[in-house]
């Protein structure tokens, strides 16, 4: 049986400096995110789903398993939804969809960016897609994910203040609006591909 580990960053820990600082980065990933991987091994000790994927244990599990198991995977999830060389917005498929289901990309980004500011507490804000190819913005508290709800992610932006508060205090809406520049569109098409696949 081996431990879940913590993947690298796909970015250097500096890299998104002007909207998360690498002080803000040096906690999130390197204590929080970290402490899920920790948390999450020693409760799996001797456990059977240990042998299962992270993300098949995040669906199967619930309680204390599941809160550890879907905050690791939502980080690792989310640290690839950001990029320092941003393509600046979505296009081909993926801007297809967001136009059908949302009217517009602007459309999207509103009614995103006003979820993830009016989410009360922690959790995050989520672009999915379900099984009928139809996308939805689901706003969803502390560790929960659309995982639970037989939707595929595609886009995420945690709302937790250990998420923005060395570089924002209580901001969250400064720390919504800054994620646009920085939103990997790349990584969301991949994610739609593979959805519709």
């Amino acid at each position: 049986m081996s431990d879940f580990q913590q993947p690298p960053l796909p970015y250097a820990m500096d890299a998104l400096k002007g909207y998360i600082s690498e002080e803000q980065m040096s906690y999130h990933y390197g204590k929080h995110h970290a402490g899920y991987y920790t948390k999450l091994n020693r409760m799996l000790k001797d456990d059977p789903l240990a042998e299962h994927s992270l993300q098949d244990v995040v669906v199967a599990s619930s309680g204390g398993i599941f809160n550890n198991a879907a905050q690791a995977w939502n980080h690792a999830f989310f640290w690839n939804c950001m990029s320092p060389a941003s393509s600046g917005g979505p296009s081909g498929q993926l801007a297809d969809f967001i136009d059908r289901d949302f009217g517009s990309i602007q459309a999207f980004k509103d009614q995103f960016s006003e979820a993830a500011t009016t989410l009360f507490g922690a959790g995050w804000a989520w672009l999915a897609i379900d099984s009928q190819s139809k996308l939805s913005i689901l706003p969803l508290g502390n560790a929960d994910t659309p995982l639970k709800y037989h939707q595929t992610p595609l886009l995420t932006l945690d709302v937790w203040e250990h998420a923005y508060y060395v570089d924002y205090r209580n901001e969250r809406p400064r720390f919504v609006d800054g994620f646009w520049e920085v939103a990997n569109w790349d990584f969301v098409s991949k994610q739609l591909e593979e959805a519709i696949a």
